[in-house]
């Protein structure tokens, strides 16, 4: 990668953590009720959620937990690629303190709950983040040379 196009990608990485970041917080923050307002196929997706939520248990608390390691992917991602490429370990312990923070403020509020399990789950999330662009960033390296 040019020196050029590393730079751009550094400066995309940190002007979209801020966003990502921003769209995290309206995501966990948001009161649990506030999901019946959306409108469209998010509006069909969270009724669908909550039907299972109530007929299949477990298979909902499975989709949850995929889904908040779904959710903290591009959060490894954008650290690692903001950050000058950190060690594997400082972006997990940024991924953990980070998701420890958000479950505490959720802890605070009564319509949120806070679980040790999407502490897990956004911590695997950053650090399958931080994987997926290096083996990403290691095979366009070895095609180019």
């Amino acid at each position: 990668m040019s020196k050029t196009l590393a730079t751009r990608v550094v400066v995309l990485a940190r002007v979209l953590l801020p966003l990502y970041v921003a769209i995290v917080c309206l995501i966990v923050f948001s009161p649990s009720g506030g999901a019946t307002q959306v409108t469209g196929w998010v509006a069909w997706v969270v009724t669908r959620i909550d039907e299972m939520r109530t007929a299949h248990e477990p298979a909902y608390i499975a989709l949850e937990f995929f889904a908040n390691v779904a959710m903290f992917i591009p959060f490894g991602v954008l650290v690692w690629l903001a950050f000058s490429r950190p060690r594997l370990w400082v972006v997990a312990l940024f991924g953990f303190a980070t998701t420890v923070t958000i479950e505490l403020v959720q802890k605070t509020m009564p319509t949120r709950y806070s679980t040790v399990s999407d502490v897990v789950a956004n911590t695997l999330g950053a650090i399958i983040g931080v994987l997926l662009v290096r083996v990403l960033v290691t095979r366009s390296v070895r095609r180019r040379g």
